[in-house]
Formats: C-alpha cells, structure tokens, sequence
C-alpha cells in the first residue's frame, strides 16, 4: 500500500543529496524533515545503521507511513524540525550527515482535504501539523488590509499585495481553496503562464506554518547537531527560503579564523534533466550544503 505513497513522493534531488552527505557504513544520519522516508531509505541501504537514524516529521501520515517503513530500530520525533533540534541538543546527541527537506511534500499539496492546493477543492485549512490553531481560513477571514497585504508581499513576492487584499475582504467568509483561487484570479484577467494565485497561497502557507521565522531560528541549532566532519545538507523550494539558508551557510563557512563549517557547494546544486522528466515538482529545489571542520 504505501508504496504507492512513495511514487507520489520522490526524493527530490535524490543523487545530489547522496553525493554531498555521502553516506559511509555505521554513520548516524538525522532527517528533520523524513515525510515518507525516500531519502531515509536509500541513506540506510549505505550505512546500514538504523540505530543511528533519526526521523522527524510534524505530520501524523508521515509518521505512520516511517513506522510502517522503518519499524522500531529508528528512532523517529513527531515534532516540528525546531523543537526536535532543541529536544536533540539537549540529549547531547550529535550526527555525521543532517538533511532538511524544506519543501511542502507532494501527498500534501495533493489531498485536497489539507487546503493546499489550488486545483483541487478543499477547507482553506493548510497547516502542516493539524494540532495546531492557526488555519489559512483564519488568516483570509481576520486579517487587516495592511496584514494581508504585508504577508502577500513579503512571503508571496506578489506584485499585486494591494488589489487582492482587498478582494479577499470584499469576499469574506472566504472558506475554501478553490473560492481563494477565483478571487485571487479574477485580480489577474487574461492567461497566465502558473496560476495567478500561486504565490498568494505560498503566503498563506508560509505564514500558517511559520516556516521563515523557523528556519531562521533553527539552522544554529542544526549546525549544532552536526560532528566535526559531519555534513549538513538543506533543500529549500523557494527564493526566499534559499536566500536564508545561503545566507546563514556563508556566515558559519569560508576562510575567518572563526568558521566552523566549509561550503561543499559553491552555488545550490539544482534538478538534472532526467529527474524532472519524472519529478517535475523537483523545479525549482535548491540544494545547500557544508561540512562542520
């Protein structure tokens, strides 16, 4: 059954990642990040270590499709990356290769009953852990104009913040996804190349989901979690979540005497032609990484 579930999710730049962290047998690998195991998986058939291994994911699927995947040999956190790293460093746990996978994974933006995705319908929901409170519906119906506007901006880069703020609220109750996306397309007319109301729900998720304020507060503490000699490897899907790995590995790399880390790469390494034939949602993944000295 649930390799079904996998086919909806490759890895993304599943080679990419093998050569930067290359996996050495006995190593300890942490995934912050594990959704359904696929770079987990082929990580464990070269280090032979499930004891090593440390899965995250906030999401309870997730969680039940690496239980049924990898058993109990692998130690698995129901957490959000951040509060597992800081659970982790209070262990005194460290690691030889750490990989997050920042994107939103496919089974998510396919179920439309998580509010993710603009062409199937579903609740304007979009949270990444249902235990928490704060929903896309809830944003869309109780932000102000000024708010709404700030996140489209900020987190959408979309040109026209002003115009679909106010189409939201002229429209409220917005309620579900495909009602977000005819609004948001209707302040857009003629064709466009992606749908027009794209980067509006990329605001909506990063907002619900914090994703931006904790990925900056938590590459420290993954930078903590790696060996001397340890790899730490980070896929992010968007500008401007590129932008804050790239700037945050430069800081703790290069020649100051008071680096801890060396680049493994120069610029991100992005898709080959041959995965996105199969994996197109692999586009726009950018891959960072380092080494601890």
């Amino acid at each position: 059954m649930h390799q079904n579930k996998n086919k909806h999710h490759q890895p993304v730049l599943l080679n990419e990642v093998l050569s930067v962290l290359n996996p050495q047998a006995g190593e300890s690998y942490l995934d912050l990040t594990a959704g359904y195991g696929g770079h987990a998986k082929e990580i464990l058939k070269l280090t032979n270590a499930a004891s090593n291994m440390t899965l995250v994911d906030r999401d309870a699927n997730a969680q039940k499709v690496l239980q049924e995947e990898f058993g109990s040999e692998v130690e698995r956190l129901h957490l959000t990356y951040e509060e597992a790293a800081k659970q982790l460093i209070a262990e005194g746990k460290l690691y030889d290769m750490l990989l997050a996978d920042i994107g939103v994974s496919s089974p998510h933006l396919n179920n439309a009953s998580r509010g993710f995705s603009i062409q199937a319908d579903g609740p304007l929901d979009m949270r990444m852990d249902n235990r928490q409170s704060l929903t896309a519906a809830i944003i869309a119906n109780t932000y102000t104009k000024e708010q709404l506007m700030k996140l489209l901006r900020e987190y959408g880069e979309e040109p026209k913040a002003a115009r679909i703020a106010e189409a939201i609220i002229d429209n409220r109750p917005v309620e579900t996804t495909s009602q977000l996306a005819k609004i948001v397309a209707a302040c857009w007319p003629g064709r466009n190349k992606t749908h027009p109301a794209t980067r509006t729900f990329q605001a909506l998720r990063i907002e619900v989901n914090d994703e931006l304020g904790m990925l900056k507060r938590s590459l420290p503490l993954w930078a903590q979690l790696v060996r001397p000699g340890g790899r730490l490897a980070v896929i992010s899907f968007h500008s401007l979540e590129d932008r804050i790995v790239k700037q945050f590995l430069s800081e703790i790399s290069g020649n100051r005497y008071d680096a801890t880390f060396q680049l493994l790469t120069k610029k991100p390494l992005t898709a080959s032609n041959d995965e996105l034939v199969f994996n197109p949602r692999a586009r726009s993944a950018k891959l960072r990484a380092a080494v601890k000295k």
